[in-house]
């Protein structure tokens, strides 16, 4: 484990000294309660950033969920993804009528007590505001109700590492914490899903 250890602290202090990231929470604080992290993708790096700013104590509890082909290529990439966060490795679905659902992990890293980070745009977004949502966080809220939902909104992280991009360009970034959600008794999916997506883009800075 020395060796993860070792990884993780200097895959942070990368992190923090080519973004010098400000993690702002607004309307929330650092807990170890159970928690969904959902933010707007830019990059493959928004996790990191995320993992990143947490404490430490919370970053042995939350798991982010991402693409198994991206991080499963090469063993370096690989041992990051699997052994230093922990990852939720997706893998894309082989055909569609035998789709798998990657809700089957995520329910499964849930009732082992671990957190989350996940990206319900469901791909990276290059242009302005938010995608729609995907169903997949309105599942995860009624199947596991005691947790709460907290929307992260990333500055600027889409610049730093732009893609095709190799080498980051250093620039400065903003993650802003938002006020947990739960789900609402009776509350349908898009009405969930809206809500959460507001919430969302209430944490954009105006020229977003």
């Amino acid at each position: 484990m020395a060796l993860e250890h070792f990884a993780a602290a200097a895959i942070c202090a990368f992190a923090k000294a080519v973004t010098g990231v400000r993690a702002i929470w607004r309307d929330s604080s650092p807990s170890v309660r159970q928690r969904i992290y959902f933010a707007n993708h830019t990059s493959h790096g928004d996790f990191v950033l995320i993992w990143a700013v947490l404490p430490v104590t919370l970053r042995r509890l939350t798991r982010p969920v991402a693409r198994a082909d991206y991080w499963r290529r090469g063993g370096v990439r690989r041992f990051i993804a699997e052994r230093v966060f922990r990852g939720v490795l997706i893998a894309p679905a082989a055909g569609r009528q035998h789709a798998f659902n990657p809700l089957v992990q995520m329910n499964a890293a849930l009732a082992e007590g671990d957190s989350l980070i996940v990206f319900p745009e469901g791909t990276r977004n290059l242009g302005e505001g938010l995608l729609p949502f995907k169903s997949g966080l309105y599942h995860l809220a009624k199947a596991h109700p005691e947790v709460e939902f907290i929307p992260v909104w990333i500055e600027n992280l889409g610049r730093v590492m732009p893609k095709g991009a190799l080498i980051p360009i250093p620039l400065l970034c903003t993650l802003c914490f938002g006020q947990a959600l739960e789900i609402l008794a009776d509350e349908s999916k898009p009405e969930f899903l809206e809500r959460a997506r507001a919430s969302l883009l209430a944490l954009a800075p105006a020229s977003e």
